[in-house]
């Protein structure tokens, strides 16, 4: 199975939590149920770093919003994906370039007609700013 397929089931699963809050651990048990050994490891390790890493991830989108918005004023997919980005940009070992265009597709495939071209412009800043942006987080993590 292709890594695309398993956010795909992850950005499946957490919007899925977001509407069964308390049910999540279910929720994620059972989306990702029918994967290999090293899809399923991929998937838990993105499930649940997303959900673990959300107020951080969400702190940085919200730097790259227009004024006036908020991350709670996103659709739930939109700020998933966005979410998904951000943790795989800090966390993973994916390349920038794949992050981006996976992110634009789920977007495109899930969201609205302009989840796109949002997703893209808000992670095009963020990955602007990738450097500081780790920087502060390393800062975070020492402190």
């Amino acid at each position: 199975m292709s890594r695309r397929t398993v956010r795909e089931k992850v950005v499946q699963a957490l919007y899925e939590c977001d509407f069964h809050p308390d049910n999540v651990e279910e929720v994620i048990a059972s989306r990702g149920g029918k994967l290999n050994e090293e899809d399923r490891s991929f998937y838990l390790r993105l499930a649940h770093g997303i959900r673990q890493h959300a107020a951080g991830a969400d702190a940085i989108i919200t730097r790259f919003l227009k004024k006036g918005w908020s991350v709670g004023r996103l659709s739930s997919v939109d700020r998933t994906i966005l979410r998904m980005a951000v943790y795989e940009l800090l966390f993973e070992d994916t390349p920038k370039a794949a992050v981006l265009n996976e992110a634009v597709e789920l977007g495109k495939a899930f969201g609205g007609p302009e989840s796109g071209r949002f997703i893209n412009g808000v992670l095009g800043s963020v990955v602007a700013n990738l450097e500081q942006i780790k920087q502060e987080q390393k800062q975070i993590q020492e402190s």
